[in-house]
């Protein structure tokens, strides 16, 4: 556990990018040599080269350098642009080293195998030409796995470099001995039986042969990482670099780090938003797909909320901004995701450990492979040949790539989609889901009351209904008011003055207008002041109240003129997603504080299995529990601040993202999109997730369980064994990359 400062209390969180690792085994050097230090707690991520640590507030961050540095590795601050400058450094390093490899290579090979097994073509000297061309090879294209190595032996360490160092060297050294010194009795090549003098040098090709697939694995295998990587950047890639402030009625181009809060800017078509906001003027539509995944432009107009990143198409618009810099909407997004990569999976820790033994027990077993052939009466190339393929098929390199690959594509493609996942924990949990409860109000319902219905009493013309009751609304702010007031302002030119308003609480409201005397408020407030209904009127508040809606009567000096019929619209793609979810097999529980009848009439539209109304905010989680309780693995849907509880209370917890911060703090996914079917959408995803990281951990675990046999029997050559070892790691790569493709509900409407 990280201890906190002393002094403060206070816990930082700083990001390193980590150069030299190479395997899973070097990610868990540097994080156990990092949590050495007291009151630091690292984890360190292969995949993607960094190191998040938590220290306490006065500790500085060269001692975290100068620790990873002492273990054998580079390290820095992270910065911006670390990540992708050190990838395609490393790529194109990787590169320059795998074509000299194969330019050389490939002639070695041919000329080697050609001239061992056909006596008559070769000539004087033809060894050292083949041991001249294997030496830039072995010395200068392999020297990121012999420099790997000798830092490993220094710290008195192994790692996969060291299995692969020691292969490459072995097969060179026994070639040049036999060129040099070991004069031309007839030679061996496995595969080929007896060959003819001189063919002892044919493992010069193994060294070269050896580099070359593990280069062009390592190769591969970087540019699959960074296109893993890649669906992150690209939300990074959506921030604008500049914003067009509006300062003292001029436009000026500024750079973004410059906008505050509160600013005004300008947003033309074609351009993005630079920061979260609200619009003041003008109106428009605006893409919002790269950030929230939701296919349909949304309307902007004055009063609206617009995301940054997200795109203008038509007008212009004049907006103040809300957030901006890390507190947008995107920065947060970006945030969370790059935080669910740091973070670990229980199977990857499990991983990490393995990996931390797994090459010194390689290295024993290639011993033992040699003593066992020597000691049986084997010739020694065959000894050294068996010995040679442990140590070169045995890398584990898929097994640290198995599970931060997959979670890199995967979170990247969900924030794609809208769906932020936070880490790990939320697809380990999303196993054997079997229930989804969903709150009612902001999640299934818009959470925004609205006048549905309009019915006046006998004498009184709708336009008098909405005046009235308009007009003594306008004082409150309860939601059904606003409901009211907007309502009316959409159909009366403007709204009479007020005089003498009073509020009552839980029942409606009384006010002055133009001289009358205006009652707004419930069938109960209307039975407290004995004012009676009329047939019609009565009628029409049992069928409102019938269909779950929120019937508002309105008096005018003591008479009803009429009612309104309110209600919280449930959302378009509420019975979609429903729909989609029952379909996965599970099942749905609407859990709302409402009474009833009206929970049930939402309940019959949308189409859920069970309803649980008239639950207290503080009983919430409660109600999780008890569902928990009979065997249920439940995830829950919220976003208000009386859903924080029973997020963390369910066994996974999705947030709408204009939740609450409570809500969102509390959740282990959280959906971004403005549409419901994002929660089927988050499940398969998680489930696939979880799904493709088993696989690859299934793959990674069984390639090396049955290779390390066969290489110890002597049934792979070298060669086999360094291509087998790499094709693994870019297939569990490759595989994970497949994530790239999955599609949610809003992203197939689109492209129908």
């Amino acid at each position: 556990m990280t201890i906190a400062d002393p002094v403060t209390g206070e816990v930082r969180t700083v990001e390193l990018a980590v150069t030299g690792m190479t395997c899973a085994a070097c990610s868990a050097r540097v994080e156990r040599s990092l949590n050495k230090l007291d009151g630091v707690r690292a984890s360190v991520n292969y995949a993607t080269e960094r190191a998040t640590v938590q220290v306490p507030a006065g500790f500085g961050d060269d001692l975290l350098v100068e620790r990873i540095r002492k273990a054998g590795y580079g390290a820095r601050v992270r910065g911006e642009d670390d990540d992708e400058d050190l990838t395609l450094t490393r790529v194109r390093d990787l590169r320059r080293r795998l074509i000299v490899a194969a330019l050389l290579a490939v002639p070695l090979g041919d000329l080697s195998i050609t001239l061992a097994l056909v006596p008559s073509l070769r000539f004087s000297g033809w060894q050292l030409l083949c041991l001249a061309l294997a030496v830039p090879v072995v010395f200068w294209a392999a020297l990121p796995f012999h420099r790997a190595a000798l830092r490993n032996l220094r710290h008195r360490s192994s790692s996969m470099d060291t299995l692969v160092s020691l292969g490459v060297l072995a097969s060179f050294s026994w070639s040049a001995w036999v060129t040099l010194f070991g004069g031309h009795e007839p030679g061996y090549w496995v595969g080929f039986g007896p060959t003819a003098a001189g063919a002892d040098a044919i493992y010069l090709d193994v060294a070269a042969g050896v580099t070359t697939f593990l280069l062009a694995g390592r190769y591969f295998e970087s540019r699959s990482r960074r296109n893993a990587a890649g669906l992150l950047a690209a939300l990074d890639a959506l921030a604008a670099k500049e914003v067009r402030v509006l300062r003292d009625g001029a436009e000026r181009m500024v750079p973004v780090g410059e906008l505050a809060v509160d600013d005004l800017f300008v947003v033309k078509p074609g351009e993005a938003f630079a920061a979260d906001g609200m619009v003041q003027s003008g109106r428009s539509t605006v893409d919002v797909s790269a950030v929230t995944g939701e296919p349909v432009p949304a309307e902007a107009g004055p009063g609206d909320r617009v995301i940054g990143a997200s795109v203008n198409r038509e007008g212009r618009l004049v907006v103040r901004a809300t957030a901006v810099g890390t507190h947008t909407q995107l920065a947060q997004m970006t945030a969370l995701a790059e935080q669910a990569q740091a973070r670990k999976a229980s199977v990857q820790r499990l991983v990490d450990r393995i990996s931390a033994v797994f090459v010194p027990v390689v290295l024993v077993l290639a011993l033992l492979t040699l003593g066992g052939w020597l000691l049986t009466g084997h010739p020694v190339r065959d000894a050294f040949t068996a010995a040679v393929s442990v140590l070169i098929i045995a890398c584990p390199c898929a097994l640290g790539l198995a599970t931060p690959t997959a979670l890199m594509a995967g979170v990247g493609r969900g924030a794609q989609l809208g769906i932020l996942i936070k880490g790990p924990d939320a697809l380990e949990a999303s196993r054997r889901l079997d229930t989804v409860v969903l709150d009612k109000t902001g999640t299934v319902t818009t959470g925004r009351m609205t006048v549905l219905g309009c019915h006046p009493a006998a004498g009184r013309s709708r336009g008098d209904l909405l005046r009235f009751a308009g007009a003594a609304e306008s004082g409150s702010e309860h939601a059904i008011a606003a409901a009211v007031v907007e309502a009316a302002r959409a159909e009366l030119p403007e709204l009479p003055e007020v005089s003498a308003f009073t509020a009552l609480p839980g029942l409606g409201a009384e006010a002055t207008v133009d001289g009358h005397v205006v009652l707004v408020g419930s069938p109960r407030l209307f039975g407290e002041r004995s004012i009676a209904l009329s047939e019609e009127i009565a009628g029409h508040v049992g069928t409102t109240q019938a269909a779950g809606a929120v019937p508002v009567l309105v008096a005018v000096d003591g008479e009803v003129a009429g009612m309104l019929e309110v209600r919280d619209l449930v959302k378009p793609s509420a019975a979609a997603a429903v729909a989609a979810l029952r379909a996965q097999g599970l099942r749905t529980v609407l859990l709302t504080g409402d009474h009833e009848v009206a929970a049930r009439a939402v309940a019959a539209e949308i189409g859920v299995d069970e309803v649980r109304a008239g639950v207290l905010p503080a009983d919430k989680a409660r109600e999780i529990e008890a569902l928990r309780a009979t065997g249920a693995r439940v995830a829950m849907v919220g976003d208000g601040i009386n859903d924080g509880p029973a997020l963390a209370t369910a066994d996974l917890g999705m947030a709408v993202a204009h939740g609450s911060d409570i809500a969102l703090r509390s959740a282990d996914l959280v959906l971004v999109r403005d549409d419901l079917r994002v929660v089927p959408d988050a499940i398969r995803l998680a489930d696939r997730t979880l799904r493709i990281i088993r696989g690859n951990l299934a793959w990674a675990f069984g390639y090396n369980v049955a290779a390390l046999p066969l290489a110890a029997s002597g049934l792979l050559n070298p060669l086999i064994a360094g291509a087998a070892m790499s094709l693994s790691s870019v297939l569990v790569v490759s595989n994970s990359l497949r994530l790239r493709s999955f599609d949610g509900s809003g992203e197939k409407e689109k492209h129908d």
